[in-house]
């Protein structure tokens, strides 16, 4: 029997602390796995003989299925227990690590990252929906923020630990890691975590999930494959037309529903849209920035795996220090302020790394990096908690499902368009001229493989040319996610509500409960 814990104003559940300590456990799986498998790429493209464009898919695949299957995954938590939910997610996520440490190519990696992002899209909305029902307006973003910290946390955590893996062993180990991180997660959510649902929610709708993912998977595929067929190519332009036609139809649909899955009139909420528009456009950066920069730290820094997880370091110490900070920021400033200038941040860290060249040392990176990651936590903290506080509380599951699928399309959207930005801007400064037509092709597939034909070949001006075209490409990325970030910050500021802090006074009768829910929550 399903035991229902709510938040009703007046009387927090006092296990609500310890409830966030089995949600922080879980978002510490998927943090931990985001960076682990970007550090991995470049070994697993030398090893499995992957191009740019394949990469691309095996970060993709994830982020596709995950996107695609967030808003059912909402609404399964918000009818049948989102604690219920939760360990199921986090059982398909270990089961999906299992089949990527024994793959033993691009496809099976592929395969076992889709898997992976079933159990993705189960975890990250629940682990979000839970909090409105657990919280009140006065603790809400303290909460969001001891999540997005342990998301935060294991991202630092996946390079240095996948790094040292790669280092003593085979690339599939940075998938077996993810087992035990799994399991201690459903441990922690079956001693910790209180049931929650809303049995009143929407059913599923399959054919609405079935257009959310057919539009998103050949959407990416067409930005994926543009650089190498043309993007006036007639079969590129198909795709993006079939693209634009099936999520029409899902648009639709779902208006017609009486009750939808895709609730679009929390659309027309001013503050969820913005807000949730500002957190998708970090991540379209976040993800972007994290594909590129492990290539360029070992393919033309000449780091190895361990080398590069702590040369991302100053990223993930500026999103730690800004997911503990923006609470208190918002609190006193007002999220639209603090949004706003975090986003101008992070547009001045894109400028200054546009600026990076083949002969800076690390150093540079460094800074602008610490920026970067300030901008990002200081921007998605506020914008995450200010989308949470619009849904209504009994659409909690769907309506955080949305603010998710928003998200996350937008980093499958930046990996795969600023991939691509990368992948054209590269093969069209490379020359190989003099090269073998095999050779040619190898190397124009990514730097990786540029420096595998340079090394068989002994050509040291294969190598040269392929760093030059690298950081091309990849200042061609950082200008673009710069400007990006510049007008969503003016139009932050310009658009965004700024309201008031909410901090009611505790009910006479629970007066003397104030201190022991102080201790609970430090």
């Amino acid at each position: 029997m399903v035991t229902v814990t709510q938040y009703d104003g007046t009387r927090p559940d006092p296990r609500r602390w310890w409830a966030l300590g089995a949600l922080v456990a879980s978002m510490l799986v998927l943090g931990f796995d985001t960076t682990i498998l970007n550090v991995a790429l470049p070994t697993m493209a030398r090893d499995l003989g992957a191009s740019t464009g394949e990469q691309q898919w095996m970060a993709d695949a994830y982020l596709i299925v995950f996107a695609a299957l967030m808003l059912p995954a909402g609404l399964l938590g918000d009818r049948f227990g989102r604690r219920r939910m939760l360990i199921t997610g986090l059982g398909i996520f270990l089961a999906g690590s299992l089949l990527g440490a024994l793959a033993d190519g691009v496809t099976p990696v592929v395969v076992a990252r889709g898997v992976m992002g079933i159990g993705g899209a189960l975890v990250m909305p629940l682990a979000m929906a839970v909090l409105p029902s657990l919280f009140g307006p006065d603790e809400r973003t303290k909460a969001v923020g001891a999540v997005s910290a342990a998301s935060a946390l294991g991202l630092p955590l996946g390079p240095i630990i996948g790094g040292w893996l790669l280092n003593h062993f085979w690339w599939g180990s940075v998938f077996l890691v993810n087992v035990p991180m799994a399991a201690i997660g459903i441990a922690a959510c079956v001693l910790l975590l209180p049931e929650t649902c809303d049995p009143t929610a929407p059913k599923v709708d399959a054919v609405s999930t079935a257009l959310t993912a057919a539009g998103l998977g050949i959407l990416i595929y067409a930005i994926i494959e543009a650089p190498h067929r043309g993007w006036g190519d007639p079969l590129i332009l198909a795709f993006f037309a079939a693209s634009a036609a099936l999520v029409t139809l899902l648009v639709l649909r779902e208006r017609r529903s009486a009750r939808p899955m895709l609730d679009l009139s929390l659309l027309a909420q001013r503050g969820f849209l913005l807000n949730t528009l500002a957190a998708t456009l970090v991540m379209f950066v976040l993800s972007g920035l994290m594909f590129v920069l492990p290539q360029y730290l070992q393919a033309v820094l000449g780091q190895d795996a361990l080398a590069t997880g702590v040369r991302m370091l100053p990223m993930m110490a500026g999103l730690l220090v800004a997911a503990k900070g923006a609470g208190p920021l918002a609190a006193r400033f007002g999220p639209r302020a603090v949004i706003s200038g975090a986003l101008v941040a992070l547009a001045f860290a894109g400028f200054l790394g546009s600026r990076t060249s083949v002969g800076d040392g690390y150093g540079f990176t460094a800074v602008w990096l610490s920026v970067a990651g300030l901008g990002f936590g200081f921007a998605v903290v506020p914008a995450m908690s200010a989308a949470l506080g619009a849904l209504p509380r009994d659409r909690a599951g769907s309506g955080s499902g949305l603010l998710m699928t928003v998200r996350q399309v937008g980093g499958a959207v930046g990996i795969a368009l600023l991939g691509s930005l990368l992948a054209s801007a590269y093969a069209g400064r490379l020359d190989t001229a003099g090269l073998p037509h095999a050779a040619a092709a190898g190397a124009g597939d990514s730097v990786v493989g540029a420096h595998v034909v340079a090394a068989r070949l002994g050509d040291r001006a294969l190598a040269a040319s392929a760093d030059a075209a690298y950081l091309h490409g990849m200042d061609l990325v950082l200008l673009v996610t710069g400007i990006a970030a510049l007008v969503t910050a003016l139009l932050a500021a310009a658009l965004l509500p700024n309201p008031a802090p909410v901090s009611p006074p505790a009910p006479a009768e629970d007066t003397a409960m104030a201190p022991a829910a102080r201790d609970a929550g430090q």
